[in-house]
């Protein structure tokens, strides 16, 4: 959750690109593909392509934050600076930025506008796989992808490019499948994946690095397929089919590679020991099955073993392989009416209606705790548990949904949940620290299961810090080899 309970960023994006929209629809010529020579429709100059770029990375940067780490972001940078100069666009002004978000992701915007999230710098596993993630990306661009989408869209407008990084929260509980999901980036299709695969092996061939690096990571991206973050998709969501991508790549690479490459994993190591792993407290931060928002001073326990993500429009408890889950979310700002009416109201213009409901002490402060009635898309008749709370001017909302026939065995977990929440002290809001990479030299007998529990006490799964590290689930970390762990900050 954001810094205050409500955020609305659609609207930002519709002044930014309407007169780059209008001037675009004016200049449809054609264009020789960088990449391909051959001859294509286009309705983006370079010059556009490039405006359209500067306006998008103003949005991205205040929208994600730039992860505040100087040196991180010059080295991110050098390698792909080093990348786009034996790129076909060495000319493009290009920048490359890391994004504060925990999710896996890499994407890029026309005119050489290059993005990498610090949670998939987490997931790396050397320099080379960086300049691989990297050159896929300079790869959509040199090749004119996105502005192909774009002319294949034309009946849109550019905003649609642009927008697509960033839509309209959903409303709560409109789709049980995407309860969580506050985002939105363009998916290209496999052909012009392919080709990105191709030009990210061979920019970073011709850079120097291990073009087997871009097989090595589509690996990785397979076996991710899910762990997605919610909030942002992952590389997976946005880059699709990576284990079919691994066998086109991989005899792409053997080509490329003589041995001599580099793969600098050392370095790589050094450069990200320290990272904010997962959420930022100022989002609010997941510790196990637990929320806690520092700056709005609020705490929620949802069921153990439930899978708890972070959005920046509310957070999602789901319960594995059904369809009952739990969210908290910002309700309204506290009104003249009663909390009763208002709770009430607020359910009623979501689509349920109240069976019963009544005051009652929560965190020794009056809450309404109701039973709703109603149906959601995908799943059918549901009954939901619901709390309005008021915390100084907020009231949050805090509720667990489920079908109709499992309502009744499920309840008393989203009772114990909703009565859970309660205001952190200040005391307890300065301790909540961002958890942090560390380096950890494996020993003999460890498993993934045991460096889990002993790092920070369980803070990611034993499958997590598996696959960050490269390695399938099954197989252990041979001793002597250098990984990275999760600590508490």
């Amino acid at each position: 959750m954001p810094r205050t309970a409500a955020l609305s960023r659609s609207s930002r994006w519709s002044r930014p690109v309407a007169a780059l929209a209008a001037a675009a629809l004016l200049s449809t010529a054609c264009a020789s593909n960088p990449v391909t020579g051959r001859r294509e429709v286009s309705l983006l100059s370079e010059a556009e392509e490039i405006a359209i770029g500067q306006r998008g990375d103003a949005e991205i940067r205040r929208e994600m934050g730039v992860y505040r780490d100087e040196e991180l972001q010059r080295y991110v940078s050098g390698i792909g600076e080093r990348l786009a100069a034996v790129s076909h666009r060495p000319t493009l002004p290009w920048t490359f930025t890391v994004v504060d978000v925990p999710a896996v992701n890499a994407f890029a915007l026309p005119g050489g506008y290059i993005y990498v999230t610090r949670g998939l710098l987490a997931h790396l596993g050397d320099e080379s796989e960086l300049a691989g993630v990297l050159g896929h990306e300079i790869g959509h661009v040199t090749a004119r992808h996105a502005s192909q989408q774009y002319t294949r869209n034309a009946g849109g407008s550019i905003g649609v490019l642009l927008a697509s990084i960033f839509v309209p929260g959903v409303a709560p509980f409109s789709d049980l499948a995407s309860a969580g999901l506050g985002t939105l980036f363009l998916k290209y299709g496999r052909d012009d994946e392919l080709e990105s695969d191709r030009l990210g092996v061979e920019y970073a061939a011709k850079a120097g690095w291990d073009p087997d690096s871009v097989p090595r990571f589509l690996t990785t991206l397979s076996r991710l397929d899910a762990m997605s973050e919610r909030g942002i998709p992952n590389w997976l969501s946005t880059h699709p089919d990576p284990g079919s991508r691994v066998e086109k790549a991989a005899p792409v690479a053997a080509n490329q590679s003589d041995g001599t490459h580099e793969r600098n994993r050392d370095e790589f190591f050094r450069r990200i020991d320290g990272l904010t792993f997962g959420d930022d407290p100022s989002e609010g931060v997941v510790q196990a099955h637990r929320f806690l928002h520092p700056d709005l001073r609020i705490a929620v326990d949802f069921p153990e073993g439930w899978a708890v993500q972070n959005s920046s429009e509310q957070v999602v408890a789901e319960r594995e392989g059904d369809k009952v889950l739990m969210l908290l979310r910002g309700a309204s700002e506290a009104q003249g009416a009663s909390l009763a009416d208002g709770a009430r109201r607020h359910m009623r213009e979501l689509g349920f209606t109240l069976e019963q409901g009544a005051i009652e002490q929560i965190d020794a402060r009056d809450g309404f705790i109701g039973l709703y009635r109603g149906k959601v898309r995908e799943v059918g008749a549901v009954r939901i548990r619901a709390a309005h709370v008021p915390v100084g001017r907020q009231v949050y909302l805090i509720a667990g949904v489920a079908p109709d026939a499992e309502f009744a065995q499920v309840d008393p977990e989203f009772m114990a949940a909703v009565r859970s929440f309660r205001e952190l002290s200040g005391a307890e809001a300065s301790r909540i620290r961002p958890n942090r990479l560390a380096l950890y030299v494996a020993r003999s007998g460890d498993t993934w299961q045991g460096i889990a529990q002993r790092a920070a006490g369980g803070l990611v799964s034993s499958t997590r810090l598996a696959l960050m590290n490269g390695f399938a689930v099954n197989t252990q970390p041979p001793a002597g080899t250098r990984l990275k762990i999760v600590v508490e900050g």
